[in-house]
């Protein structure tokens, strides 16, 4: 009676082969991320509209309201620059042009022209889709606020924090922030219809959103139905930390329960990131169902 042994052939463990799949994943969004890059900084309409916008309108608004010097909102805080009262309000709507209102109409766009049909019969995976994307946001982003940060310092005059905790603050929101609005803006994506609706869905979005969440109006000076209202989004909360860095301590007896609320900030912002992961993932498609 003869005996068969069967060789078996060495196999990478499966643990290891998980390691070497999510590492490719995350090689592919780096790739993605430099991909998406290139095509922003090519396109002269994207930049400025997301990336110089919020720029122009410090600038502008500076120059129209600041021109008698510093301004007194309410009584019992100091006066300040208007560009310092308008300047955590436009870091806020960069992160939301750049995130939410960029990628919403970009990637409705890509899904019109059949792009990102082509890119699902590719073994890209929706994972590193997504990283590049955010990657191309996060890198914006702080271009953005970095520029914006030096007009307002070294052209408008604007005294800069000078604490490590405020600029641990500014940090903290900033990635919160940006990170939200990009998964929000991924999970918009899906519901125009065509890459030309695009834009008639997402701006009005995203302007109104700013109007009532204090940027380009005083939030303290809202109806308090308002503030309510804007409470509910995240654009509120991002403006609301950033206002925590760079207003006098004093403004924050303006706020709606009369603090900054960093606590409250943080976990607006963690639930609105969580619901954004969720959505995002749930309704991203290649290609439109009804299409």
């Amino acid at each position: 009676m003869s005996t068969t042994t069967r060789s078996t052939s060495p196999s990478r463990p499966m643990p290891a082969r998980r390691h070497s799949r999510r590492r490719g994943i995350f090689a592919v969004g780096i790739w993605r991320a430099r991909f998406e890059l290139v095509q922003y900084f090519r396109s002269g309409d994207t930049l400025f509209f997301t990336f110089l916008f919020p720029i122009f309108m410090l600038g502008l608004f500076s120059v129209a309201f600041g021109s008698d010097g510093d301004v007194q909102i309410a009584p019992g805080v100091p006066a300040i620059p208007m560009a310092q009262l308008y300047l955590p309000g436009m870091i806020a709507a960069g992160l939301l042009l750049s995130g939410f209102q960029n990628l919403a109409m970009d990637i409705a766009v890509e899904r019109s022209d059949g792009m990102l049909k082509r890119l699902g019969g590719t073994p890209l995976s929706p994972v590193s889709y997504f990283l590049g994307k955010i990657g191309q946001v996060l890198v914006t982003g702080v271009l953005q606020s970095a520029l914006l940060l030096a007009f307002a310092s070294l052209v408008l005059g604007v005294d800069l924090p000078t604490s490590a905790e405020s600029w641990a603050t500014f940090a903290w929101v900033f990635v919160l922030g940006i990170t939200t609005s990009a998964l929000l803006g991924v999970a918009l994506s899906a519901v125009p219809r065509t890459g030309k609706s695009a834009t008639a869905v997402v701006v009005p979005i995203a302007l109104a959103l700013q109007f009532i969440s204090g940027v380009y109006l005083t939030f303290s000076q809202l109806p308090e139905w308002l503030q309510n209202l804007a409470g509910l989004f995240p654009l509120k909360w991002m403006a609301q930390g950033m206002r925590a860095v760079f207003l006098p301590e004093e403004y924050a007896a303006l706020e709606q329960n009369g603090e900054w609320d960093l606590a409250g900030v943080a976990i607006a912002l963690a639930v609105w990131l969580v619901v954004g992961l969720v959505l995002s993932r749930v309704t991203f498609r290649w290609m439109r169902r009804d299409a």
